[in-house]
């Protein structure tokens, strides 16, 4: 007889091969709960297909307000004040600030007009990716509302 694997159970009938059942051994255990690890969770090139990219967090805001900049392209060719969107992790405070952390600031004063959006103080209010989206879209549009002047019902293409 050959030498049993290390895991499952071998069952041997009369003029059969052992069968091994039970779990399989090796990296593709979950040994704690705590998800799949390695090659086949990560994306990389020994990654099947099926594993999505990763995006950081700031990838993934960045590219939210590049969606919502997009669906407001129509309102940047009609105005005639240019307006920069920046984001930022965080604004830099004072230590004996005491206020609320602000989540945008629009800077009127400069040419072209700046809207500076905050990262994580936006983010940090919200608990579900809708919300961070919605958070995105009332920020942007209050900030080109005051940019240009016009309610903010004006701008939303929604």
């Amino acid at each position: 007889m050959g030498a049993t694997p290390p895991t499952g159970r071998r069952f041997v009938g009369p003029g059969l091969e052992p069968v091994v059942t039970g779990p399989r051994p090796g990296r593709l255990r979950d040994r704690r709960g705590r998800g799949t690890r390695g090659p086949v969770a990560l994306p990389g090139p020994l990654s099947p297909a099926s594993v999505p990219l990763h995006r950081s967090p700031r990838d993934a805001f960045d590219r939210l307000v590049g969606h919502v900049l997009a669906a407001l392209e129509p309102h940047f060719v009609r105005e005639t004040d240019d307006v920069d969107v920046v984001v930022e992790e965080a604004p830099l405070l004072p230590p004996e600030w005491d206020d609320r952390v602000p989540t945008s600031v629009v800077a009127q004063h400069l040419t072209p007009a700046r809207l500076v959006l905050y990262r994580l103080p936006l983010t940090r209010g919200c608990t579900t990716r809708n919300e961070v989206e919605e958070a995105v879209w009332a920020e942007v549009l209050d900030g080109l509302a005051q940019v240009w002047h016009v309610p903010p019902e004006s701008l939303d293409p929604r």
